[in-house]
């Protein structure tokens, strides 16, 4: 059942609001000089670091997906969240020991960056669990510090999953594309979601931008933007 609790001072709660609003209007702006429906690219609250009070601020002005970084912070928030664990996605570094915690806690893992991780959440979920929806997270730009599936090596892995993951219905793409003046990185994301999502009808998801590029890749296809620090401002 969806929890009403709610409990941010007035002042910083129409602050969240109001950041809101403008991220909302920022991503309506960008779609439509793309020839885009707003409505293709939902909006999703980054919450590492920040108090459930103010997530659930953020979620009365009608955010309704939450993206959770850490294992232990998501388990030690998501029940004091004003929503339904289906709105949580968790975003970060999955580690395969903390598998067991996070089930049931969340709606959706989008960062799944190797086929260890797919074969360790479905070797759990055959213990009982319901299916979980995925996103693939792909190291676009085969950056050092990033993990992730290589562009030549995403439609291999997807095939592998769907073959031997039947509890991974895999929903799409993830990326965070370097950050560089160029829309290269950007554009290639683009073109494999495309080629990997001709003959998959639910393979509809490219989550891709955040706060300081959502509008580029709004341009690029985005269908989902990650927004942490425009809603809820820099973390302490």
């Amino acid at each position: 059942m969806m929890k009403n609790l709610c409990s941010e001072a007035p002042a910083e709660a129409a602050e969240i609001a109001q950041r809101v609003r403008a991220v909302r209007e920022r991503m309506a702006e960008q779609s439509l000089r793309c020839g885009r429906d707003p409505a293709e690219t939902a909006l999703m609250a980054v919450t590492k670091t920040v108090p459930p009070e103010r997530v659930n601020a953020a979620i009365a002005a009608g955010i309704s997906l939450l993206g959770e970084n850490r294992v232990q912070e998501c388990c030690e928030k998501y029940q004091k969240y004003a929503c339904n664990p289906d709105a949580i996605h968790f975003i970060g570094h999955l580690q395969t020991n903390k598998i067991r915690d996070i089930i049931g806690k969340i709606g959706m893992v989008e960062s799944v960056d190797s086929l260890h991780l797919a074969h360790a959440l479905q070797k759990e979920l055959e213990k009982g669990g319901a299916p979980l929806p995925i996103l693939l997270q792909v190291n676009i730009g085969g950056e050092l510090s990033k993990s992730g599936f290589s562009p030549e090596e995403t439609g291999e892995a997807l095939a592998e999953i769907e073959r031997t993951c039947p509890l991974l219905p895999v929903r799409g793409l993830m990326a965070i594309p370097p950050r560089t003046e160029s829309d290269r990185w950007f554009a290639k994301m683009q073109a494999l979601f495309e080629e990997l999502r001709a003959g998959r009808p639910g393979f509809n998801t490219l989550s891709m931008g955040m706060s300081g590029d959502f509008e580029q890749a709004i341009r690029f296809g985005s269908t989902q933007v990650r927004i942490g620090s425009a809603i809820f401002g820099q973390r302490s």
